[in-house]
């Protein structure tokens, strides 16, 4: 009996381990933009791209958009204020795994050109 206590515990761990979703390292960003701008510059620019924007609080700078393209991705935005500025942090994952922060280089790229603040 206590074998299959512990297969049956062993079992439970192996399928929890298989059930969590591993968070992505974010990309981070300063703009010279206020963050309300910036905020609806990101939502706005997911939404342009395809994104279903599931969640989007302004006054928390949070939002998340999910596009559902084979394997499924999904976009996690925060924006903060730094003073005058704008701080950006975004995430993603594709399917279930996370994107390496660099692949989200150009989709920040494309949001400083919204912003009017590319060089």
């Amino acid at each position: 009996m206590r074998v299959i206590h512990w297969a049956a515990i062993g079992l439970l761990v192996m399928l929890n381990g298989c059930a969590t979703t591993p968070s992505p390292e974010p990309r981070e960003l300063v703009y010279q933009a206020p963050a309300e701008d910036t905020f609806r510059a990101a939502v706005s620019l997911m939404i342009e791209q395809g994104y279903v924007v599931r969640h989007a609080d302004v006054s928390l700078g949070r939002a998340e958009g999910v596009l559902a393209r084979w394997p499924g991705y999904r976009l996690l935005l925060d924006v903060g204020e730094m003073g005058s500025e704008s701080y950006v942090s975004v995430s993603a994952w594709r399917g279930s795994q996370p994107l390496p922060p660099d692949r989200l280089d150009p989709w920040l790229v494309a949001l400083q050109s919204r912003l009017g603040l590319a060089p």
